[in-house]
């Protein structure tokens, strides 16, 4: 059982590591055949990535961010991640 946080930005490592939560592994990209059932996977993953997370059992955490139109493209710190009210949202994605 191991959690993951999936993020090649730093303000979100940096965020991620203020919120109390013990990572297991920190990854800039997610090979979905390393994730066992019982893992715990975090991050802004493409939906057909976070989908194959949730077919193999494994719990997907979606990192939300409310970026505005103007910081789309930049790299945000982990205060501007506060400010912007970064949350973890848990799902359950599945393929129809």
């Amino acid at each position: 059982m191991a959690v993951w946080f999936i993020s090649r930005h730093q303000g979100a490592i940096d965020w991620i590591q203020q919120q109390g939560i013990q990572i297991d592994r920190f990854e800039a990209h997610l090979d979905v055949a390393d994730i066992q059932a019982c893992d715990t996977v975090i991050g802004t993953l493409p939906i057909h990535l976070a989908s194959q997370v949730c077919e193999k059992g494994a719990k997907f955490y979606f990192l939300s961010v409310n970026v505005t139109q103007a910081q789309r493209g930049t790299e945000l710190s982990a205060d501007e991640l506060n400010a912007q009210n970064c949350a973890i949202q848990p799902f359950y994605i599945q393929q129809l």
